[in-house]
């Protein structure tokens, strides 16, 4: 009789284990602790079509099919990096389902960004609980703890690793996570985020982003519905020498994801990289609209940070066209805004380089050394040492042209306090962006104190310096590239031949723009190199070729044209760059 108990009592155990989960196993966590995370909530908000489109995902996890449908959904946001959004979806999916360990991955993912900044104290935190509320459910998968594993890399001993090594500890796992499952689609394309979140900036053979961009083709590439194969290549190769690997995703990302912002925007990127401004104009302007939909229908007071990132690409690709009037109606409508959520630090930027390229790239000097920064509402622009540079190297530059070098003393002296305060913070990045705007400063103040060649020097550093740096992604480009303005110096020391090389050695990383397009078409024709002066001329008309474009350098052109009919225009349509 006591044998048959014990068998009796071992049956049940083992019923409870398959049907419901032995001595509470797969218990769903305590809502104490899920609402300790305080996720986002509410309805997704989305700027697109009424059907919500969003590109092709579909995701296997041990979760039920009531909740199948809102978690794809999650996952198409994560991967159009609509961050919050995604939250909340898999908030959602968390609310219906607690047990569905893979949404406590998507909050953890989506407080990650890791081709954006770090994440904030509160958003580490917020992942951190994620991951652990995660890890504590049982009844996962082997692919399910994989995957949460994973992610636990890059929350685990914040305070004795860095972002970037967590995010090479990501990338490890990731690594790990595609060799084990080669055909989860997902595996391999948050495999190639991983790669580029992980890349070395200062490797310039572009390793790492090339193998995600290997990857991801394996994957069909740009020909794939998948958004975060589509998106993730044009990450890939967001870079000078591989952006025309990423144009025909480019061209397809925005029809992938229509609803999502980001996929509206992210395209100009390659479009920037090229020299496509019509291409960039268009997609700025749709991501913008779609910026200012999503402010209205989230409630947010003021104007959502994303509509800012999209004005500086396009007041910048309105200026390369030389449309002066589109360009300063988008600076003046920025004048006029005064609230932003949330404040980031790309939003800073572009209130900082908006205004300052507006007033550099058409050479007005004295609107550049009145530049001040603008006043918002919960913005102090002392914690924005880089961003604050921005605005007193225009003043400087604005200052040395006028000939005002007590003025253009002063600001290289605030830009010195600012380059030591990136210093001290061991913001050794956004130190170096700084001390290139030194070096190109001090340059320009040496010429005007005649000492030519100390100038040229420190204006060849800086370029060299410039060059060896990657672009932020928070911007379309510099407000002045550093080889362009060692162009100016040297057309201003009367060397047009030089001056010539380093225009042409710029279009190289900055396909038509317009300064450059110009000038190098002037220096050539200073060198007496006619031929060579008529084909940046009239590429520099083609670029411009819109009803808006408004300047002197345009009426020079065409007046060089007219003596010189005969001259060959030959260039490449893509990408600008003259044919050999």
């Amino acid at each position: 009789m006591k044998t048959l108990c014990i068998l009796f009592r071992g049956w049940c155990c083992l019923f409870l284990l398959v049907f419901m989960g032995c001595a509470g196993s797969n218990k769903a966590p305590e809502e104490a602790v899920i609402s300790a995370m305080n996720l986002k909530q509410g309805k997704t908000i989305l700027c697109g079509p009424a059907d919500k489109e969003l590109g092709a995902v579909s995701f296997e996890t041990s979760c039920s099919e009531k909740v199948r449908k809102e978690f794809d959904l999650a996952l198409a946001l994560l991967h159009s990096f609509e961050y919050d959004e995604a939250e909340k979806a898999f908030a959602a999916v968390i609310n219906k389902e607690p047990t569905c360990a893979m949404a406590y991955w998507g909050v953890a993912m989506s407080n990650f960004h890791p081709l954006w900044s770090p994440p904030s104290k509160e958003e580490f935190e917020k992942g951190s609980k994620a991951v652990a509320i995660a890890q504590s459910i049982t009844g996962k998968t082997k692919r399910e703890a994989a995957y949460i594993a994973a992610i636990a890399e890059f929350y685990k001993d914040p305070q004795q690793t860095s972002h970037p090594a967590r995010c090479v500890n990501f990338e490890k796992a990731m690594a790990q996570l595609y060799k084990a499952y080669p055909d989860d689609k997902d595996a391999a394309a948050f495999y190639a985020l991983a790669l580029d979140g992980a890349a070395d900036p200062a490797d310039k053979t572009y390793a790492k982003q090339r193998k995600a961009g290997q990857i991801l083709t394996l994957l069909g590439g740009d020909q794939s519905f998948h958004p975060g194969v589509i998106h993730y290549i044009i990450h890939s190769y967001d870079y000078p020498s591989l952006a025309a690997m990423a144009l025909p995703a480019a061209r397809k990302y925005a029809a992938v994801a229509p609803s999502s912002a980001h996929a509206q925007h992210m395209p100009s990127h390659i479009f920037i990289r090229l020299g496509l401004w019509d291409e960039s104009i268009h997609s700025n302007m749709v991501a913008a609209d779609a910026a200012r939909c999503y402010a209205a229908s989230a409630g947010i007071k003021g104007h959502w940070d994303e509509e800012l990132h999209c004005l500086d690409y396009l007041v910048y690709s309105y200026l390369q066209k030389a449309d002066n009037k589109d360009a300063k109606e988008q600076c003046d409508y920025l004048k006029t805004i005064r609230e932003i959520y949330p404040v980031t630090p790309k939003v800073i930027y572009s209130f900082a380089a908006i205004p300052a390229r507006y007033v550099l790239e058409n050479r007005l000097w004295m609107e550049a050394m009145a530049l001040q920064p603008q006043v918002i509402s919960g913005i102090v622009w002392e914690k924005y040492p880089w961003e604050k540079a921005i605005i007193h190297f225009t003043k400087l530059l604005g200052a040395v042209h006028l000939n005002q070098m007590d003025t253009a003393y002063a600001e290289f002296k605030t830009l010195n306090q600012l380059h030591d305060m990136l210093v001290q913070k061991q913001d050794a990045y956004k130190a170096n962006q700084v001390q290139i705007q030194l070096k190109a400063s001090a340059a320009w103040i040496a010429f005007r104190e005649g000492k030519s060649s100390a100038a040229l020097q420190l204006m060849k550093e800086a370029a060299t310096l410039e060059e060896t740096t990657p672009k932020p992604p928070v911007t379309p480009g510099e407000v002045v590239p550093a080889r362009e303005l060692l162009g100016d110096l040297l057309m201003a020391m009367n060397a047009p031949g030089d001056a010539l090389e380093a225009y042409e050695i710029n279009l190289q990383d900055h396909p038509n723009r317009f300064n450059a397009l110009y000038n190098a078409g002037l220096a050539a024709e200073k060198s007496n190199n006619l031929a060579k002066a008529g084909r940046y001329y009239q590429q520099l008309l083609d670029v411009s070729d819109t009803p808006e474009a408004d300047r002197p350098e345009l009426t020079a052109a065409k007046a060089f044209l007219k003596r010189n009919k005969t001259l060959a225009m030959e260039y490449q349509p893509v990408t600008g760059l003259l044919s050999p």
